[in-house]
Order: C-alpha cells, then structure tokens, then sequence
C-alpha cells in the first residue's frame, strides 16, 4: 500500500486528516512515525508558502510523498489576524483556549462582539523529487463569544457557520468534514490525485 506522511504531530489533525485522506487509500503516516522529519518553523508570509515549506521538507526527509497544511483565522475587524501566526497567537504560553480568548479580547477592544471571519487552508502534497499538488480554500463564518461545543480544535469554538447556526466545534465530524476549510482543500486535491492515482508513487 502506499504511503503518505502527514506532516503535523497536532492529534486532532491527524485525525481530521486522516479521515478527509481516507478516499486515496494510502497508509497514513504522522511525524511520529518518522523520528528523522525536522522542526520546520512556519516562516513564510501565506498559508501557501508555509503548507509548501512543510511539505517538502518531510517529503525529503521521508523520502515518502507528504502532506501538509497551513490554516488560520481571519477576523475582518482584527484587520485579518490572526491570520499566519493563528498557531502561535499571543506567545507560546497560550493553549487553545487562551487564543480563543485572546480573539474575543481584541474584538472587545475595537468595540465590537463579532466579526465577519473565515478560516483559511492551504493544502501541499509534495513528493521527495520535488513534485507537488497545491489547493487552497477558506470557510466564511463569524466569530463571537462566548465559546460553544466540545468538538474541534483551536479556533472552533468561536467560529460559528452562518448556515447551520452552529460553531465548529459543535458541528458533528461529518458535516465538518464536508464543509470546512480543510475539506474543501482537500476534496479539490483528491480530485487532482484521482486523474493520476500513480503520482503519490514516490
């Protein structure tokens, strides 16, 4: 079978990914499973850059075709943040639910209790010749306080969905896993993927 390393130690994403892969029938692999893989630091000025920085960089170091990806929050009245540093908003010292407050914090300072928003994704596969499929897509939402559901992971629990009046983290997984940003990046690369089902061949 082959094989595809995802380029994340982040368990909720391994999950999510893994599920959203499951079409491509590919043994799904983690940074765990590959004790040479480097820290790669998220330098780069887009989604894109990062989500490519990450991909190739395993993919070497694998010598396995890999998966990567870079998302983020956008809050219209934050001017975009927190955007490219979503992951590490607000310092290092702050965990999921810090972040989330640190959002709804900001936007109590600019006056206001929500804010039109999206999450972005950028979605990289990269293969160790240097190859690579991009995709990119975003989930248009709001954000608000105060946080809502149990499901998810970091900013899920203030982005609500217009559609189903419902935060992220309190959607089920398979209607998440059918609208959100990561999905949606990652249907657009399965339909690349499926027009050649030998490229994830290394």
């Amino acid at each position: 079978m082959r094989e595809l390393v995802l380029a994340t130690r982040n368990r909720g994403k391994v999950r999510e990914l893994s599920a959203l892969v499951a079409e491509l029938r590919v043994k799904v692999l983690s940074l765990d499973d590959v004790p040479s893989a480097p820290e790669v630091e998220e330098t780069g000025p887009t989604f894109l850059d990062n989500a490519r920085l990450k991909a190739h960089l395993v993919a070497q170091a694998a010598g396995l075709p890999a998966l990567a990806d870079d998302s983020g929050l956008e809050a219209d009245a934050l001017d975009g943040e927190p955007g490219v540093y979503s992951a590490r908003y607000g310092g290092p010292g702050l965990d999921d639910a810090g972040r989330c407050a640190l959002v709804l914090e900001r936007l109590t300072a600019r006056g206001v209790e929500s804010s039109p928003a999206r999450f972005r994704c950028a979605v990289v596969v990269a293969r160790p010749d240097g190859n690579e499929v991009a995709c990119e897509a975003r989930w248009e939402g709001i954000v608000h306080g105060p946080p809502r559901g149990g499901n998810g992971f970091g900013y899920d629990p203030i982005f609500e969905d217009p559609v189903f009046g419902q935060t992220a983290a309190e959607l089920g997984e398979a209607v998440k896993n059918r609208v959100s940003h990561r999905a949606k990046a990652l249907a657009a690369l399965a339909l690349v993927l499926r027009e050649d089902p030998d490229w994830l061949v290394p």
